[in-house]
């Protein structure tokens, strides 16, 4: 027993025996069971008293782990708070639509692009005051508190974590990514806005795509309600177009050229007016955008993934690609190979989420490996997300002019892609 108080007391003092206490009562309990001394040498007792467990270690791995997921999670909530934010704000400044003609069902994106095809140059307008958003919705009123939001997120800096803030769209497995509003715009604002659906299988096929398009007019002032368009439509994939009752069939079949039927009568003010409308269905595998090759093999400890995206329709720009593959639950996180781009791995969701800013014809190729245990059947669906300032139809207004001497009229538009549904089977 000396010996064993040896070992924790430098001296044998009241002090340092004081401040030992706890070691040598369990170094005593390991000597002595019931009254009677144990067969047991020092090095037993040493090993005894550290008490190392592999069930510890195995415990404190999966508690770093936690945390590392935990952390992640936040920065994960602290993007959707920004954005909720955003959206909030940008719902606040949509107007409700013009009962006769109908407004538009699809979000609004892109950058404006002004024509300056003018005979007398204008004054430029301000951009108009945002309206305050009213109501009960729970996003508005996350979006009025955009302090806690900023809080949060220095929280999280502060902590050491490195928070970037998503600039726009959201993730693939929610609504589809949309593009912020322009901020100034023309007295003549038109929107070309398209939505595509896409199913795939995994052995290559295309089930069905389907792009929904519209042209959405909005006039802000009422010098300029009396007015015609003139479209350009260079689609060579076979779109089905279609005009809003009001507007002159005739002369746009003939002239392109969008016209109210009454021409002393005006647009609408200030409220959407879809005018255009166009749709194109196809099971052609030539015409997809972005293809993507999801190649799951079996081996000893799992599976293998590679995956591939090809841009084929070159004259488009994707931007915030996010190609979300499924991962096998309760496996823990994927070993990442070869990468181009960056991902994310959601393990509440069991998801990766492969992360590409842009994709152009400069990048238009990419591939993702991983290995990580699970059946092939694991991951799929892939989903994939995106949006585009350009339009996949290319079809766009050129030229807006008064009804009467045919004067250029000033417009700005803006221009979308977005994703409603993009899956490979």
């Amino acid at each position: 027993m000396i010996t064993s108080g040896s070992q924790y007391c430098r001296v044998l003092e009241e002090g340092e025996i004081s401040e030992h206490c706890f070691d040598l009562i369990f170094a005593f309990d390991e000597i002595v069971a019931l009254g009677y001394r144990e067969n047991v040498n020092l090095a037993q007792i040493r090993t005894f008293t550290e008490m190392d467990s592999h069930e510890e270690k195995v415990f404190r791995a999966i508690r770093e782990t936690q945390e590392i997921e935990a952390k992640a999670e936040m920065r994960r909530k602290a993007k959707e708070l920004q954005q909720a934010r955003r959206d909030a704000e940008r719902a606040g400044k949509k107007m409700p639509g013009f009962g006769g003609f109908g407004s538009s069902g699809i979000s609004s994106s892109s950058a404006t692009v002004v024509q300056d095809s003018l005979i007398e140059p204008e004054k430029p307008k301000p951009a108009p005051a945002p309206i305050r958003p009213s109501g009960p919705s729970k996003a508005l009123k996350l979006g009025a508190k955009g302090k806690e939001v900023d809080d949060f997120v220095d929280k999280l800096k502060s902590e050491g974590e490195n928070i970037i803030l998503p600039s726009m769209g959201k993730r693939a497995s929610e609504v589809s990514k949309s593009l912020p509003a322009p901020v100034n715009t023309e007295s003549v604002h038109m929107r070309v806005e398209e939505k595509i659906t896409l199913t795939c299988g995994r052995d290559g096929g295309l089930q069905n795509m389907e792009i929904l398009g519209m042209i959405t007019l909005r006039v802000s002032e009422e010098k300029s309600g009396r007015i015609r368009m003139l479209v350009s439509n260079n689609d060579k994939k076979g779109v089905q177009l279609q005009t809003h009752p009001n507007v002159d069939k005739k002369l746009f079949t003939s002239d392109s050229i969008i016209g109210l039927k009454n021409p002393d009568k005006s647009f609408p003010l200030n409220n959407d007016v879809g005018v255009l409308k166009w749709r194109l269905q196809t099971t052609d595998e030539s015409l997809i955008p972005l293809t993507i090759n999801c190649w799951p093999s079996e081996s000893g400890s799992g599976c293998d993934v590679n995956i591939e995206y090809e841009l084929q329709e070159e004259s488009l720009e994707l931007n915030d690609v996010v190609i979300s593959i499924p991962m096998p639950s309760g496996v823990g996180a994927p070993v990442i190979g070869d990468l181009d781009g960056e991902y994310r791995h959601d393990s509440r969701r069991n998801v990766l989420e492969w992360c590409l800013p842009v994709v152009d014809v400069k990048n238009k190729t990419g591939s993702l490996e991983l290995s990580i245990a699970g059946q092939p059947n694991d991951f799929f669906p892939v989903s994939v997300s995106f949006v585009s300032k350009g339009s996949y139809c290319d079809i766009q207004v050129v030229k807006v002019f008064q009804v009467d001497g045919d004067s250029p009229v000033r417009f700005s538009t803006e221009t979308s892609l977005v994703t409603d549904k993009y899956e490979i089977l």
